[in-house]
């Protein structure tokens, strides 16, 4: 006798197969549309800090002529040692670094102690406190531009680290970032601290910051960065040349004698933008897990 082999697939009927296929064609044209607009987006994007990058070692008759050459026929680093020699960029970047730094500092410590204050602790007065935390999220800087001027003013510390700092040490949008993270933590664990014997400062200090690893580095990039590239305020707060920060030089010695130095302009926004690409490269793991997390409760 012969064994009969029955097959048990179930028949695909030919309408279904070709929807099928109409659907998988369908769905490779849709993501390779996608990747073409991605690809042209992210080139978009980068067209410009390559022109600045390969525009920071050119002459400045290269980068006059017409037409334009994107490569360098003849690079030179001259633009880099202006700054170096000319401009005093040590000094520049010194105040630069110091502000920031300290700007950065003062955040990670005031805003945390403030976003835990509002998030898990009881005070007359709380919800007035976030209140005014969220409207100034909603006013412009320049708004209160001109009143920091004249309080700075008045403390005697115009042209100052203090003058450049002070404003900027707390800010509502870290108070913001903080108190959203803090609020996940378990209360649980908080109380179990608190009938332990633990003090406030001893659960924020030992308990709360070691868990607030990716809101911290968030809140430290975008700190450093509004700090790092902040124009204005240090533009009206520091008198002389010696309290300039980085974009403040770039943009008041940049200028030569016989118009705009347009290599010496590229070679500082090099030099001003490396920092900042140096620590989002360090931070970028905490970053994404910070903005994925603090802003979602």
């Amino acid at each position: 006798m012969s064994a009969v082999m029955i097959s048990t697939a179930p028949e695909v009927s030919p309408g279904r197969a070709a929807r099928w296929k109409t659907k998988r064609r369908r769905r490779i044209v849709q993501h390779t549309v996608l990747y073409v607009v991605l690809t042209i987006s992210l080139i978009l994007t980068l067209l410009p800090f390559v022109w600045m990058v390969l525009g920071s070692v050119k002459t400045q008759a290269e980068l006059m002529q017409r037409p334009i050459t994107w490569w360098p026929q003849h690079p030179t680093l001259q633009n880099f040692v202006e700054w170096f020699t000319e401009l005093d960029f040590p000094r520049y970047l010194t105040n630069s670094v110091v502000v920031s730094v300290v700007v950065v500092l003062g955040n990670l410590v005031f805003c945390s102690m403030m976003g835990y204050a509002l998030a898990k602790m009881e005070f007359p007065g709380k919800k007035l406190i976030f209140g005014i935390v969220m409207v100034m999220l909603m006013v412009p800087a320049v708004v209160t531009m001109i009143p920091l001027f004249v309080l700075v003013a008045n403390m005697g510390m115009v042209n100052t680290y203090w003058g450049l700092i002070l404003p900027s040490l707390a800010t509502p949008f870290g108070v913001f970032l903080m108190r959203q993270f803090m609020q996940s933590i378990p209360e649980s664990l908080i109380e179990a601290a608190r009938v332990d014997g633990a003090s406030e400062l001893r659960i924020f200090a030992q308990i709360v910051m070691p868990m607030s690893g990716p809101p911290l580095a968030t809140l430290g990039v975008f700190t450093f960065l509004g700090s790092w590239n902040s124009f204005l305020w240090p533009l009206v707060v520091a008198q002389d040349s010696h309290m300039y920060t980085l974009p403040v030089a770039l943009s008041l010695f940049s200028v030569g004698k016989l118009g705009p130095e347009y290599g010496t302009v590229m070679a500082g926004a090099v030099l001003i933008i490396a920092p900042v690409l140096v620590l989002f490269a360090f931070l970028q793991k905490y970053f994404v897990q910070g903005m994925a997390t603090a802003g979602l409760k």
